[in-house]
């Protein structure tokens, strides 16, 4: 019998930016990249099982920097796959601002202990 986990991406935007929305969508590109890289390294099975069911993503959003960051270390200290975008500055930011954070594929009850108080995008 094979058995299906309740697996998800989840991808965290800073808002006080306020990029365009062209800019957001590239950032959010990349921290879900970045993230299912490192899902795919440190667990295979939760990359494999996620990719095959659809991917599913949810975009959520914070207010600064410091939250970006909680969120990222939270991540990081759960064991779960992390990967924060530092945008390479050849448009509307600076060289190394954070933008995003990717965090996952990795079950949904492990993200939902870092981001259940979090409002979508």
């Amino acid at each position: 019998m094979y058995i299906v986990l309740d697996l998800k991406q989840v991808i965290i935007v800073r808002k006080d930016l306020k990029m365009g929305i062209g800019k957001t969508a590239a950032q959010v590109a990349h921290a879900s990249i970045l993230s299912c890289e490192k899902a795919r390294s440190k667990n295979i099975d939760w990359f494999k099982e996620w990719f095959d069911f659809g991917q599913p993503k949810i975009i959520l959003k914070v207010n600064s920097l410091e939250e970006l960051e909680e969120i990222n270390e939270k991540g990081y200290f759960h064991n779960l796959p992390t990967a924060i975008v530092r945008d390479a500055g050849l448009t509307q930011l600076d060289p190394g601002t954070a933008t995003c954070v990717g965090i996952g594929p990795a079950p949904t009850q492990l993200i939902n202990k870092i981001t259940s108080g979090l409002k979508l995008l």
